[in-house]
């Protein structure tokens, strides 16, 4: 009797990982279809009022690479960095030739020999992995410049030389949302533990996952961890 139990809370356990991760992924790519809570801070230009561009815009993509590359060095606040490489990667999937030029430009920062700070350096390979990863969710197999690249190894990076971040933990959460399960558990418990002195970090985990019927990022995380165990 005792095994049998054991037998069926393991697989009670699985299936409500797997309806957790099927329901994020129903609901859309988790670093795209979710706008974040950057306040008054400065990020490219955005005139649509959900999480996808709304058609009528008329930004000129030919800068995508110059203006996000200004945005991010101006703000070292990394949920700032989050959205602003989500609405990048949006505009980049109508002009090919600028996804190529943003991707390569982020990644020639980490390729840099000369002397950086570990708060520097963290950033460019924060900002790195987050667009490889961006682009995985958000512009296809075909022509995709992050074609091959390990995004989620350069976000751990990051987290390293930066110490204690809850903001990169939210990134790294999101990424490992399908898995690596035991990574993203851990992730996400230092995202919701760090927001108790973050406020923004603690207004986007109280948002919720597109539209107000959705659960909240912190929801959708906790779930998934609490399955996971």
């Amino acid at each position: 009797m005792k095994i049998y139990r054991s037998k069926l809370l393991r697989f009670s356990a699985i299936l409500a990982t797997l309806l957790s991760i099927v329901t994020a992924v129903l609901a859309g790519p988790p670093l795209i279809c979710h706008t974040f809570d950057i306040g008054s801070a400065k990020s490219l230009p955005w005139i649509s009022h959900n999480w996808n561009l709304s058609g009528a815009e008329t930004y000129d993509t030919s800068k995508l690479a110059s203006d996000t590359l200004a945005i991010l060095a101006a703000d070292k606040t990394v949920i700032v960095h989050m959205e602003t490489l989500r609405r990048a990667t949006l505009y980049a999937r109508k002009d090919p030739a600028a996804a190529k030029e943003l991707l390569t430009k982020i990644t020639m920062g980490t390729k840099i020999a000369a002397p950086q700070s570990d708060e520097a350096r963290a950033l460019t390979f924060f900002d790195t992995g987050y667009l490889v990863e961006a682009y995985k969710q958000w512009l296809g197999d075909a022509h995709n410049p992050a074609t091959g690249l390990d995004g989620y190894a350069l976000i751990k990076e990051a987290i390293h030389l930066r110490g204690n971040d809850p903001q990169m933990e939210l990134a790294a959460a999101l990424v490992t949302l399908s898995g690596p399960a035991a990574e993203h558990q851990a992730h996400a418990q230092k995202a919701i533990a760090g927001a108790k002195n973050d406020p923004l970090l603690a207004r986007n985990l109280a948002s919720h996952f597109i539209g107000q019927q959705g659960q909240t990022i912190a929801e959708m995380l906790t779930k998934t961890t609490v399955a996971e165990k």
